[in-house]
C-alpha cells in the first residue's frame, strides 16, 4: 500500500473529511482491520488566511511548501493538498518536492469528461471562482466551460465559507442561499456543481437538490484511494 500525504488545515474542518474518507475507502476495500497510510501536515491556517486576504501567495506558497517537505521527508509516496484554494500555489510546492501531486481540478475534471458534463457551475471562495488557476485550468486544459455566480452571490457564497463553514458552523439560511445560487446556476446552463470548496460538503448534500454535485473532497479522495492500490 502507498503512503498518501496530506496538506491540510485549510482549514481543519475539511482536513477531518479526508482522514476519515480515506480510512472508510481502505477498510471498504480490503476490509478487516486495514487502515489508509497517511502522513499529515496540518498547518495553522490564521496566517495562511491572513496571507490570502493580503494577496500575498508567495509568503503563503513558503509556508505550504516547508510542509510539503516535511510530508515528503516522512515517507510520502504523493501528495493531496487538501483545499481548493490553496491549489493557487500548486506549481510552487510541486516545485519544492520530488513526489507527485494529485491536482484536485484536474481529478474533478477527469469524472466531469467522464460523465458527459460540458458546461458547471462552480462553487467556492472568490479566489477560486475568479482567478484562473482553478475555472481556467477548467477551460483551457479539459475544455470544460465554467459558469460562475454574480458578484453579489459571490461574496455570499465566500462570506459563508469563512465565517461559517471553516468555523463549523452550519446555518440554515446559508443553505438556502447556496441551494438558491444552484437554482440559478441551472437555469443559466450549468449541467452540474462543482462543490470547489473542500467545506462546502458540510452544508450541502447532493439529497438537497436535483441538480448534479461534485464534491471535490469526495472525487480527490477516490483518486488517491485509486493511485494507493497502483
Amino acid at each position: 500500500m502507498k503512503t498518501v500525504g496530506l496538506l491540510g488545515g485549510m482549514s481543519w474542518e475539511s482536513t477531518m473529511g479526508y482522514y476519515k474518507a480515506l480510512n472508510e475507502g481502505i477498510r471498504s476495500k480490503l476490509g478487516g482491520f486495514h487502515s489508509a497510510k497517511i502522513v499529515m501536515f496540518s498547518v495553522d491556517f490564521e496566517p495562511i488566511e491572513k496571507l490570502q486576504r493580503q494577496g500575498k501567495w508567495d509568503d503563503a506558497a513558503l509556508i505550504l511548501s516547508e510542509a510539503a517537505k516535511k510530508i515528503e521527508a516522512a515517507g510520502a509516496d504523493f501528495l493531496l493538498i487538501c483545499t481548493n484554494t490553496m491549489h493557487k500555489v500548486e506549481p510552487q510546492i510541486s516545485q519544492a518536492i520530488k513526489i507527485p501531486i494529485l491536482h484536485i481540478a484536474d481529478t474533478t475534471a477527469e469524472v466531469l469528461i467522464k460523465n458527459g458534463i460540458k458546461t458547471v457551475g462552480l462553487l467556492g471562495t472568490n479566489f477560486t471562482m475568479e482567478q484562473d488557476f482553478y475555472k481556467g485550468r477548467l477551460q483551457e486544459k479539459h475544455n470544460i466551460k465554467v459558469i460562475v455566480p454574480d458578484i453579489t452571490d459571490r461574496e455570499i457564497i465566500h462570506a459563508i465559507i469563512y465565517n461559517e463553514l471553516c468555523l463549523g458552523k452550519i446555518q440554515p439560511n446559508s443553505k438556502a442561499e447556496y441551494l438558491r445560487i444552484i437554482k440559478q446556476l441551472s437555469r443559466y446552463g450549468a449541467e452540474a456543481i462543482i462543490l470547489g470548496c473542500t467545506e462546502i460538503n458540510m452544508l450541502i448534500k447532493q439529497s438537497d437538490t436535483t441538480t448534479p454535485l461534485y464534491d471535490t473532497t469526495i472525487i480527490h479522495v477516490n483518486k488517491a484511494l485509486e493511485e494507493i492500490a497502483t
